[in-house]
């Protein structure tokens, strides 16, 4: 794997829609078989309890290990086909880095695992995903650029 194509990644990440639309203060770092997901949470991600809603712990979660998946596939889109988390206590303030690793890969099928830790480095929550390999390529088109 080339630093470029982990370069790459992380722009078309942080340029996709759904960035725009939710994560402002996103930040991404992603290495072979590796990626870090670092947020600070704010109160628009907050449910009535005051805490983060469960949505944004799936993201930060699906996208640390997505990209350690698709860190070590170079031409196409991985797909999340399947993710099962589980949330060990509420954020409501501060710096979380979701945390992504590699775990198994066949010839298309890729697993892949993720842990939340707040800024006193207390997990806070963890996953596992299963990533297939896509039809889709990676082009500037989509973002890899």
């Amino acid at each position: 794997m080339t630093p470029n194509h982990f370069e790459k990644l992380e722009r078309m990440y942080l340029v996709a829609n759904i960035q725009k639309l939710m994560f402002e203060t996103t930040t991404i770092k992603i290495s072979e078989g590796e990626s870090e997901v670092g947020l600070t949470v704010k109160e628009k991600y907050h449910h009535a309890g005051a805490a983060m809603h469960g949505a944004v712990y799936f993201k930060l979660l699906d996208d640390a290990a997505f990209f350690a998946a698709n860190s070590v596939i170079e031409d196409v889109f991985v797909l999340t086909s399947s993710f099962n988390l589980s949330l060990i206590r509420p954020a409501n303030k501060g710096k979380l880095r979701s945390v992504g690793k590699l775990r198994s890969q066949s010839k298309n099928v890729l697993i892949a695992e993720a842990t939340i830790y707040n800024e006193d480095g207390k997990e806070i929550a963890f996953g596992t995903g299963t990533f297939m390999r896509s039809r889709v390529e990676l082009t500037p088109e989509i973002g890899y650029k």
